[in-house]
């Protein structure tokens, strides 16, 4: 009996074995024409607050979900975004966006493995569906509810219940989709005759919508019909996948799939080398996508045809390999490597090492393989195995029994093969009349498979799909040459203008190295009046920092000579005992404090033009505080502005300051009466400034203007005040107030001090 594999069929939730050979099904590797992320992000970032921005949120969320790989941060990025999608229905009271993203949370708890979050939220949305009377989203949360049930027929109810939602909601694109995953879960448990009716119907829908992407419902008939032993019908529906998906540029992961199932059935068909070029692409697809379960899928497949091609170590070497690079802890996967291992040392007739493999499939299929699908692989070679170690009566058990599988699934292929071993034990065991018996079976099911007008309709599908690729190939040799030809013109005119730019470069080079040379002999001429220049600056920037050095030596000197002065007064003063005498003499040494003041800033500063009066009003103040010991009675308050003056405005309003502080610790508060004066210097507008220096104290006496008037301090300030051509005012108001008011001259303006 000739070696069959056992087919893996991968599905959402789980793997199982199908009746025949190794192959990949469609579900979940729908070609899927979905936005860019960066676009729906943008898209997102400028929607107001509405539905279409919850339908964009959803389809983002979508995207990650259903995006290539198994990757955390994808599924957390889609359950982030889908919480959003959620709040922001609730908020606009959008009971459709809500459903949807009921539903979607329920897909991205399945995917993250949570089933029992993920069957709790579908019924959720069924109920939600339900109560809004949404009847779409009601369909699909029957689709995914039927993920979650492990029935076959309690599976297919709700699948049912979602066709006929979808078509009441007249959404027929979902319909014909949903008929296709009914069709997929009854071939998945080798019930091949509903699988295909399913399927067709779902192909009829499909194109009355006029869906171009039928490679998936193809694919799905070619494994329905390989499962009946149909290979004429399996091969027209495989060779329609595959062109179906050339034609819509399906190069995602079905593409794998399709080639798979194409080299599957050539497998079946003895085509050997049409079997291998196949599974050869469908297997650089595979690793392509890096995905462990095609990658071994079709490798395992390619093992197989190894053992019919009597290379049982090449397949040894090939098992060893996958093992070694694409790891798998999938029991089902583990089982189908015990299954090639255990053919493998059968047809090597290593029975020992064979015994333990075929122990582990016994355990897991049963020994009747009645377990876990794959009856009829399983079957076939427990039978081959139970002949070769001469085990009758279980080699009759399980021949009998698969016989009567392949019957019901219409297989001819496998009842042949069957008749053909069972031929072989008759004959061992002397029954010569069942071994003819048995070999007139194996030859008449045998040629029914390929002989005759099968074998003719096989090969004039070959011929015909052979056929198209060769048109496709003429015409699109010919296409090639029009695009030559009209490369070869492209080219003549190319080469005149190629020429025609070669002469007119030359003569811009020409014009260019004329100019050059004008422009080399202008330049040589600015460059003696730059260096002209920089000397000039040189000597101007020697002469400034000569002249800035010289001004602070000014101003330094200037503060010295006042200080001298200040400590000459204070000298005589030593030797007078007139009170008036005393008093001018202090009088002076203040105001001559106050313009030292000014000129030890502008030397202990780089800004030798302007000085900050906020800085010089507190230290001026400082020091008439501790002349005249006030801290215990009068509290200054300064609200000075960082203003800068020339020295030329700010010596007179210091010496303003100075006399009018001073007359008002002096007259203000007699008898060590407490009080306040304030000194405000700020900004009224442009360049225009208000001095203000005021007391709460006894104020002016009433017959001031006759006596006071023409008193020195008085005159002081107001002389000042015109030297600065400001305008002097003073009243009383609760005490003192006196108020200068000048422009701010800007000939030397700076805008920071640098010391």
């Amino acid at each position: 009996m000739n070696f069959i594999p056992i087919i893996s069929v991968k599905n959402h939730v789980h793997a199982l074995f199908t009746v025949i050979l190794i192959l990949l099904v469609n579900l979940g590797l729908k070609a899927q024409s979905k936005e860019n992320p960066d676009v729906l992000k943008n898209k997102i970032a400028k929607a107001e607050s509405n539905p279409k921005k919850v339908e964009l949120l959803l389809a983002l969320s979508d995207y990650y979900l259903t995006k290539t790989g198994e990757n955390k941060d994808d599924l957390d990025n889609a359950d982030r975004i889908n919480t959003q999608a959620n709040l922001l229905s609730d908020r606009l009271k959008y009971k459709l966006g809500k459903g949807k993203s009921i539903l979607l949370g329920a897909k991205i708890y399945r995917e993250k493995g949570d089933v029992e979050n993920a069957l709790e939220k579908t019924k959720n949305a069924i109920v939600y569906s339900k109560t809004n009377n949404l009847t779409e989203l009601q369909a699909s949360s029957y689709a995914e509810l039927s993920i979650y049930d492990a029935e076959l027929e309690q599976k297919a109810k709700y699948k049912q219940m979602a066709i006929q939602l979808f078509k009441k909601a007249g959404a027929k694109e979902q319909q014909a989709t949903v008929l296709k995953e009914l069709g997929e879960l009854y071939s998945i448990n080798e019930q091949p005759d509903k699988a295909e009716n399913y399927l067709k119907e779902s192909l009829e829908i499909y194109k009355t919508i006029k869906f171009k992407s039928l490679q998936g419902v193809y694919n799905l008939l070619s494994e329905v019909n390989t499962q009946k032993g149909n290979y004429p019908e399996s091969l027209k529906y495989a060779l329609l996948a595959e062109k179906t998906a050339l034609a819509v540029r399906d190069n995602s992961l079905q593409l794998s799939s399709i080639y798979n199932h194409v080299g599957l059935v050539y497998y079946y068909l003895r085509q050997n080398d049409d079997a291998e070029q196949y599974w050869f692409k469908a297997f650089e697809i595979a690793k392509k996508f890096d995905d462990t379960e095609y990658v071994r899928t079709i490798g395992e497949n390619l093992c197989s045809l190894l053992i019919r091609q009597k290379k049982e170590k090449k397949a040894l070497e090939l098992i060893k390999e996958m093992q070694q690079k694409f790891p798998s802890s999938n029991i089902e996967r583990i089982m189908k490597e015990n299954y090639l291992l255990f053919n493998i040392y059968r047809i090597l007739n290593n029975n020992a090492t064979a015994s333990i493999y075929y122990k582990k499939l016994a355990d897991y299929y049963g020994e009747n393989a009645d377990r876990n699908g794959n009856s009829i692989a399983v079957l076939r070679s427990f039978a081959s195995y139970h002949y070769q170690i001469k085990k009758y009566d279980e080699f009759y058990k399980n021949v009998k029994r698969l016989d009567s599988l392949a019957a019901g699934a219409g297989n001819n292929l496998i009842r042949s093969e069957s008749y053909l071993i069972w031929f072989k034990a008759d004959s061992s065991r002397g029954d010569y009349i069942n071994a003819i018996k048995h070999y007139q079976l194996y030859k008449s099911l045998s040629d029914s498979v390929f002989k005759g007008e099968k074998s003719k309709q096989i090969n004039s599908l070959q011929i015909e799909f052979e056929s198209e690729k060769k048109d496709k190939n003429i015409n699109l040799l010919q296409e090639q040459a029009k695009v030559q030809q009209i490369q070869i013109q492209k080219d003549t005119v190319v080469k005149y203008v190629f020429i025609g730019s070669v002469i007119f470069l030359i003569l811009f080079l020409a014009l260019l190295y004329n100019s050059f040379r004008l422009k080399k002999k202008k330049n040589e001429e600015l460059e003696i009046q730059r260096q002209q220049i920089n000397e000039q600056n040189e000597l101007n920037k020697k002469m400034l920092i000569e002249k800035e050095w010289l001004l602070k030596e000014i101003h330094h000197r200037v503060k010295n000579n006042l200080q001298i002065v200040i400590s000459l007064l204070n000298t005589q003063s030593a030797y007078l005992d007139n009170e008036d005498a005393l008093m001018a003499i202090q009088n002076s040494q203040h105001r001559m404090h106050a313009m030292s003041l000014i000129h030890q800033k502008l030397y202990q500063s780089d800004n030798l033009a302007n000085i900050d009066m906020s800085w010089y009003v507190y230290e001026l103040i400082n020091y008439m505080k501790e002349c005249f010991d006030t801290d215990r009675n009068i509290n200054f308050v300064l609200e000075v502005e960082k203003t800068y003056l020339d020295v030329a405005q700010a010596v007179p309003l210091g010496l303003i300051i100075n006399e009018a502080v001073n007359n008002a610790i002096k007259y203000a508060f007699p008898e060590n009466q407490k009080g306040k004066v304030i000194i405000v210097l700020k900004n009224i507008g442009e360049n225009n400034y208000e001095l203000q220096i005021a007391d709460n104290g006894v104020g002016l006496p009433e017959d001031f203007e006759n006596t006071e008037r023409d008193s020195l301090g008085m005159n002081l300030m107001m002389g000042l005040s015109d030297q600065i051509d400001g305008t002097f005012e003073m009243k009383n108001d609760n005490g003192l107030k006196i108020k200068i008011t000048f422009t701010r001259n800007t000939e030397f303006e700076v805008t920071a001090e640098n010391s």
